[in-house]
């Protein structure tokens, strides 16, 4: 009887987490209430992103055709099944530095299938309830890889900037290397003054008009130099008119295993950008929110169409979507409306798309990663700490020599091992005084100097991590011979099981030398952990854990004077508080 009541469970709970995800009615009703602004933010997006999808398809290996193909197909789509009324997918920088060596390495089928399979796994994400966990990714982390994905994008482009072929590598540094070497040996200065000039106009174009699409005025205009000079300068060349159709010829079944970590590696930059867009464009507006599983779902889904159409794997676009921002879009009817108008320019202007020169297109690839690097934001999080700024350029420097994935499991690994030097420093073990916490006596001075000869407290603070808890053990037993020790443990904001273990380590070994180990405050939260682990069995077992410090002196005292430590003078104010634990003790 269980086995169906569990597949129904999970039929049930599979229905859920799709209604979660899928856009509802009130979602595509928002694409009503700004047609006007939401026509002209698209137009003008549109635009911005023709010549990025058409570099970054090139760039990737898979062509200017697979970068359209993206940006239309993933456009639209997860412009629908999105979770941000702002965000503008497509191909982007990022995501084209990890296709490329999938392409050197398995073609474009295998670059098609891994498509496929990020998709997939976006999905499922989303279905799993995951994108809350990518808001975890330090800043130095993301920082470190814009900047690295900054410069290898940027080197990706240098030999289309010099016209000439694109050497053999997987490593960006060292292709621009030999390219420039080819450069040397036969200059195309005409292809380099192409790249210089779409840069030049962009950079300082942006800067005083930053709402005019600088990177196609200046790619038209460097096409038409060229078409009209005849000027000996590489182009798209043919761009076939209309829209593929759908296929899955490329899909080979018994290459998947090979292909599942390209794919996941591709699913996790994915989620990561576009979650990273998704908070920019929030950021960006007044009250918009986006909905971070339901943006994994989008994603997931437009990756798993693009590849039926030749596309690429695709990801939320920081620099689309701010442009649809800053143009007045109001809702996903600008994305659509962004789409639409890309895949006009595929039926339409497809010969006028093939003139474009690569150095063009390498210009405008080539400022755009310049403007990805924001300098004051780096010099801030430099100068917050050296170990920001170590995780940054470790990040960056990564990027560069390895791929985008090594970079990032690097830098969360050195942010790791930082936060937990910081949660072991923040770990205190402090010896404080019994005055506080003694009961008022006519021999008050008298009776304090006897206690504090034979009596030792000490305070945790902090929390009691593995990262702290040898430290701890450390200091406590190499603590001041005394009859008795007692451990407050009521600041102690963290508690896991190393840090239970240590605890009952040290108890242990101070039980051994002699001493009398009590323990006060212990949190409600920690004790499950300390029971689970039977830690203060024993101490339970024979009343030494308190609720509060003055039951645990008194105890002390009950125990001392048993002892013939104290004198009978001193404790017999108190009996009636320390009688029972007299008895105990005897």
């Amino acid at each position: 009887m269980s086995t169906p009541n569990a597949a129904g469970r999970a039929v049930r709970t599979l229905r859920d987490r799709l209604l979660e995800v899928l856009p509802n009615r009130g979602i595509l009703a928002t694409m009503g209430r700004s047609p006007r602004k939401d026509l002209l933010a698209g137009l003008t997006v549109a635009i911005v992103a023709l010549p990025l999808a058409l570099g970054f398809g090139i760039s990737s290996g898979a062509g200017a055709q697979a970068g359209l193909v993206t940006a239309v197909i993933a456009g639209a789509v997860a412009a629908v099944f999105g979770g941000s009324n702002l965000q503008v997918s497509g191909p982007t920088g990022a995501m084209t530095v990890v296709l490329v060596p999938i392409v050197h390495q398995h073609g474009s089928a295998g670059l098609l299938t891994v498509g496929l399979l990020a998709g997939a796994v976006l999905v499922l994400l989303a279905l799993a309830r995951a994108g809350r966990y990518m808001a975890y990714v330090p800043v130095p982390v993301v920082e470190g890889f814009t900047v690295g994905i900054a410069a290898v994008i940027a080197l990706q482009q240098v030999p289309g900037a010099l016209g000439v072929k694109t050497p053999s590598g997987d490593n960006p540094a060292v292709v621009a290397f030999e390219a420039a070497r080819g450069f040397v040996t036969q200059a195309h200065w005409a292809a380099l003054a192409v790249t210089c000039v779409v840069v030049v106009v962009m950079l300082v174009g942006v800067r005083y008009r930053p709402t005019v699409p600088f990177s196609l005025l200046a790619v038209a205009a460097v096409t038409l130099i060229v078409q009209v000079a005849h000027l000996p300068v590489a182009t798209i060349g043919h761009l076939p008119a209309g829209f593929p159709a759908p296929s899955m010829a490329f899909l080979d079944a018994s290459a998947i295993p090979g292909l599942l970590p390209a794919a996941l590696a591709v699913a996790a930059l994915a989620a990561l950008e576009s979650l990273m867009s998704a908070t920019a464009a929030d950021a960006m507006s007044i009250s918009e929110r986006h909905d971070s599983n339901r943006e994994l779902f989008g994603q997931g889904l437009a990756n798993l169409a693009t590849p039926l159409f030749g596309g690429v794997a695709a990801t939320g676009a920081i620099a689309r979507t701010a442009v649809n921002v800053r143009s007045g879009g109001a809702s996903r009817l600008a994305a659509l409306v962004h789409a639409a108008v890309l895949a006009a320019i595929m039926f339409v202007a497809a010969p006028l798309v093939a003139g474009i020169p690569l150095a063009a297109l390498a210009g405008v690839l080539i400022a755009t990663a310049i403007r990805m690097i924001e300098v004051g934001s780096l010099r801030a999080l430099a100068r917050s700490g050296r170990g920001e700024a170590l995780i940054m350029v470790l990040t960056a420097a990564a990027t560069l020599a390895f791929d985008l994935v090594t970079a990032v499991i690097a830098g969360l690994v050195v942010s790791g091992m930082l936060a937990l030097h910081a949660v072991a420093k923040a770990a205190r073990l402090e010896q404080v005084p019994l005055h506080a916490d003694l009961p008022p006596a006519d021999h008050h001075e008298e009776e304090q100097a006897l206690l504090g000869e034979h009596i030792v407290a000490y305070r945790l603070d902090g929390p009691l991590l593995f990262a702290a808890a040898h430290r701890f053990l450390l200091e406590l037993t190499e603590a001041a011979q005394a009859k008795v020790v007692i451990l407050r443990m009521s600041r102690v904001s963290a508690l896991d099981a190393s840090g239970a273990r240590v605890l009952g380590d040290a108890i242990d070994k101070l039980t051994r030398r002699g001493t009398l180990v009590l323990v006060s405050g212990v949190r409600k939260a920690h004790r499950p952990r300390l029971d689970a682990l039977s830690i203060l069995d024993r101490l339970h077992a024979e009343g030494r854990v308190f609720s509060t410090t003055p039951e645990a002196i008194a105890f002390a005292r009950a125990h001392l004077h048993g002892a013939g430590l104290l004198p009978a003078h001193l404790t017999g104010q108190n009996e009636d508080v320390t009688g029972n634990a007299v008895g105990a003790c005897q």
